[in-house]
């Protein structure tokens, strides 16, 4: 479907003076259209206005903007986006209050536009983070959502790890001895005592003297 226009109407066109950011400076010789469009594709909403071939606005409507009357006739929002403000001057206050209801109209509709998407992610991502918590089926890849698996991998490898290295660590026969550096070695055995001194080294028994 695209985009296309669905409200129209004709004002003199302004932008801020980008030096002073208090100056009007005018974008049109005369009154122009000014359309606001709507993208069904990407649910976006915008103001366009061309002067010739000139797009002299070019402004998406967020929930954050706001169109401010300042006159009767004259109206203002900002684009942050665009990095300037945009003025219009209408021929009479109706056409400037009919503008400012179609802004507050299209503004609230980007808003729900915007919810809406959001929510539409959320319900997205909750099946698989749901089925993350579920029975875990093996190999598990790092791809896994939120690193849920990663952590799990790396418990289940740490728990393996240290399963396997207590029973070779209580296996182990006390046939050992450890003699401690020095000029006279000394060796102790296990319910024995030695001096304390600062290097080991790990012999097999019968290596002291």
């Amino acid at each position: 479907m695209g985009e296309k226009p669905i409200f129209s109407t004709r004002a003199h066109v302004f932008q801020i003076d980008p030096n002073t950011k208090k100056n009007w400076v005018p974008t049109s010789k005369h009154a122009v259209t000014v359309s606001y469009f709507y993208d069904s594709t990407r649910n976006i909403y915008r103001i366009i206005s061309l002067d010739g071939s000139k797009a002299i606005i070019n402004s998406t409507i967020t929930p954050n903007m706001t169109f401010t009357k300042t006159s009767q006739t004259f109206g203002q929002w900002a684009d942050s986006r665009a990095n300037t403000v945009y003025g219009l001057g209408f021929s009479s206050e109706h056409h400037l209050s009919k503008f400012a209801e179609k802004f507050q109209e299209f503004k609230d509709a980007a808003r729900l536009a915007k919810e809406k998407s959001q929510e539409k992610m959320e319900l997205t991502s909750t099946p698989s983070q749901e089925s993350a918590g579920g029975d875990i089926q093996f190999p598990l890849t790092p791809e896994s959502i939120n690193g849920t698996d990663d952590k799990r991998v790396m418990a289940e490898v740490t728990q393996n790890s240290e399963s396997r290295a207590e029973p070779i660590q209580s296996a182990l026969p006390f046939t050992h001895r450890t003699c401690l550096a020095s000029s006279s070695p000394r060796c102790w055995t296990k319910g024995g005592s030695c001096d304390v001194l600062p290097q080991r080294y790990l012999w097999p028994a019968g290596c002291c003297s």
